[in-house]
């Protein structure tokens, strides 16, 4: 009895020591459009079930994707709140809030529903990756999160093709074939670079990863596909 007793207890430290290196995330969603088209046809072809879903399928994502596999290697957000509302643009986050425009899901002609996964993957990249503590350039910022959108296969048709752009931090889909590229010189590349930028940026880490500067991998990058 009594060795059954400490079994149990003993059990029950094993599962709450494990419940220590859990970070439990909190997602809201709401739908402040209403009954304009773009708020009636999130309701009818989206809906808040599948936002929630979405939002926590794209943070475990994410922490795989960068390789945090404890929360000590990752940001703490304890929530993460969805706003859909009429507003220009596509979207945006900020303070661990992710707006969509509901005016872009409105007018939005094609599979609606892929194309809104396709927006949160790459905002929720926003709340969870590291920014040089705002020295990194704007473009490879945006770069990251349209790589784990591709990466997570929600990459539109109307991307550029791999090797197409002028610049490596040109941003979003330019960039983020460029990153491909680099992780396939050396897979988990992005996630250490993520890494690296938790605390500042330099143009170096690409030496420090890949021992080749970021305009040589640029440049071969070009060659490679006939650019």
């Amino acid at each position: 009895m009594g060795s059954t007793r400490n079994t149990v207890i003993l059990s029950c430290l094993v599962f709450l020591a494990a419940l220590q290196g859990i970070q439990a995330v909190q997602y809201a969603v709401t739908n402040n459009a209403g009954n304009s088209a773009g708020g009636v046809r999130f309701t009818n072809e989206i809906g808040i079930p599948y936002s929630m879903q979405t939002l926590a399928s794209a943070t475990d994502f994410i922490w795989r994707l960068f390789q945090q596999n404890a929360p000590a290697d990752r940001k703490s957000v304890q929530k993460v709140t969805l706003i859909i509302e009429n507003m220009d643009g596509v979207a945006y986050a900020s303070n661990n809030e992710i707006h969509v425009s509901a005016t872009y899901i409105g007018s939005y002609s094609g599979d609606v529903k892929t194309e809104f996964t396709g927006v949160l993957y790459h905002e929720m990249t926003h709340v969870w990756q590291w920014n040089g503590n705002g020295q990194a350039p704007g473009g490879l910022i945006e770069g990251i999160a349209d790589f784990v959108r591709l990466k997570a296969n929600y990459a539109p048709a109307h991307w550029v093709k791999p090797g197409q752009g002028d610049r490596w931090d040109q941003g979003y889909d330019v960039t983020a074939r460029f990153l491909d590229y680099c992780n396939s010189l050396k897979n988990g590349f992005v996630a250490e670079l993520n890494q690296k930028m938790r605390n500042g940026y330099t143009d170096n880490f690409f030496v420090e990863l890949l021992g080749k500067t970021v305009d040589q991998l640029w440049t071969e990058y070009k060659a490679r596909y006939g650019n």
